[in-house]
């Protein structure tokens, strides 16, 4: 049907309404092995720092909201624990937040690395995710910084192959960058559209919903896990006791001090979190509390202590006490 002008005579029509598409809002999650560049990615689209980042497996351990404004849609990013077989009570909780998120988002978006081949562990979550009929699936293609254009080509084949063997169809494949900042913006671009239609569901300027509390205990243990011993960082949990401005600061000076606690299993790792004379704990506090204060946006006194909480991945207990 092609429509015509109701008024031939005039010399011009009269300029039409913009037909504007709908505001959209909703949630997406990332999933896949551990370390395959879930919370890197959700900082670069959110663009700040709302997850921390490892090349420790297994850093996530909260499902952390990271919001995307914008004009057409409101993005909110599900940051997932990395699915992997569970060895303790911690890994099994892990596990259980990550396909309880998956029941409840709009749409999954799958990681894999550019430079690592699809493995079993990759095979095991995308036939989980065979199993999810109605939610959209993205497979999206990590780290590509880290390859040539040939070995690039070879992981979108294989990607696209192993969910035809598994009978369904990715919505879509995007190879990003995170760390180089390719593609991140085409990712929003082809998620915002598979959300459902709604006003945004977070006031603007809101970059996550995850409490000040836990935000500052995560850039402690994201501190406190460079450069340790391969079997330690499953170890390292910590707990903010407090955090209170000082009373007897001017206005124009303000400071807050935080108390927090660094869990670990045996007595036996307390030595390597604190260091020779304490200068690994020390260096803990620095890095941590710049990142601390970028988040609050205020000086901040940080005041670390660790303590042994023997077997605590394993202690139902001990798990509940440090909010697991």
């Amino acid at each position: 049907m092609v429509a015509m002008s109701a008024r031939p005579n005039q010399e011009s029509a009269a300029p039409q309404a913009e037909t504007t598409s709908p505001h959209r809002a909703g949630f997406a999650c990332f999933v896949g092995r551990p370390n395959a560049g879930k919370s890197t990615l959700t900082n670069a689209l959110v663009g700040q720092k709302v997850a921390i980042t490892s090349n420790r497996p297994q850093t996530t351990r909260h499902t952390v909201r990271g919001i995307v404004h914008r004009d057409d849609a409101q993005l909110i990013l599900v940051d997932t624990p990395g699915l992997h077989k569970p060895r303790t009570l911690l890994g099994e909780r892990l596990n259980d937040v990550v396909r309880t998120t998956w029941a409840e988002v709009d749409v999954i978006g799958f990681c894999l690395p550019a430079d690592q081949k699809l493995g079993p562990g990759d095979k095991y979550i995308v036939k989980e995710l065979a199993g999810i009929k109605k939610t959209p699936k993205i497979a999206i293609i990590t780290k590509t910084d880290l390859v040539e254009s040939k070995a690039l080509a070879e992981q979108l084949l294989a990607v696209s192959a192993l969910a035809e063997e598994l009978g369904f169809e990715w919505a879509e494949i995007v190879p990003v960058s995170a760390v180089g900042d390719k593609q991140v913006d085409l990712l929003a671009d082809l998620i915002a559209p598979l959300l459902p239609e709604s006003p945004p569901l977070y006031p603007e300027g809101d970059l996550t919903d995850e409490p000040e509390m836990v935000m500052v205990a995560e850039l402690i243990r994201e501190a406190a896990l460079e450069g340790v011993r391969d079997e330690l960082p499953h170890s390292i949990a910590v707990v903010v006791e407090e955090m209170l401005p000082r009373t007897d600061r001017p206005a124009d000076r303000p400071l807050l001090d935080i108390h927090a606690n660094v869990y670990i299993e045996r007595p036996s790792q307390k030595g390597i979190i604190i260091g020779p004379k304490g200068k690994r704990l020390k260096d803990v506090g620095t890095k941590s509390r710049k990142h601390i204060e970028a988040l609050l946006g205020t000086p901040v006194f940080l005041d670390l202590h660790v303590k042994v909480a023997k077997d605590w991945q394993r202690d139902p207990k001990q798990l509940r006490k440090l909010g697991f």
